[in-house]
């Protein structure tokens, strides 16, 4: 991985066998980032993605293991209880255009992950809502 600040965004590229998670884990260290919105492209070969049932109040999880573009990797960086929390979501295409995605889990890159990371000013934490089994926003004064 490497990256550059301009301003308030961070442009980053993730190498080949990286895992895209835990490079922004990284980054957001890094850079002290507590809030930002998270925007990426590029090709993955082995990843997880699911959809929460709220009934079960669990997280299916779907691992595919294939050449696949990113067509979009949006999410958040925020924290919960103080600390690092990310919510990203992903859809990627396969090599006849289906697409398949959801709540990222895991994604680790085949050629290369391009990601924009615009840092925002402010505070919001995560709570976690019984009634629903999701941790949401909280937003601090």
């Amino acid at each position: 991985m490497d990256y550059r600040r301009f301003g308030k965004t961070l442009v980053c590229r993730i190498d080949r066998g990286e895992e895209v998670l835990e490079c922004l884990e990284k980054l957001a260290a890094s850079e002290h980032i507590h809030l930002a919105e998270v925007r990426g492209l590029g090709a993955v070969d082995d990843f997880v993605v699911g959809l929460y049932d709220v009934e079960k109040q669990e997280y299916l999880k779907n691992h595919f293991t294939f050449p696949a573009e990113i067509t979009n990797l949006w999410g958040t960086i925020n924290t919960m209880d103080g600390n690092y929390y990310a919510h990203l979501h992903m859809s990627v295409a396969d090599a006849e255009g289906h697409v398949f995605g959801g709540h990222l889990n895991e994604a680790h890159v085949a050629a290369t992950c391009e990601m924009l990371i615009t840092e925002i000013d402010g505070t919001v934490d995560r709570y976690h809502d019984d009634s629903i089994g999701l941790n949401l926003f909280r937003f601090v004064d």
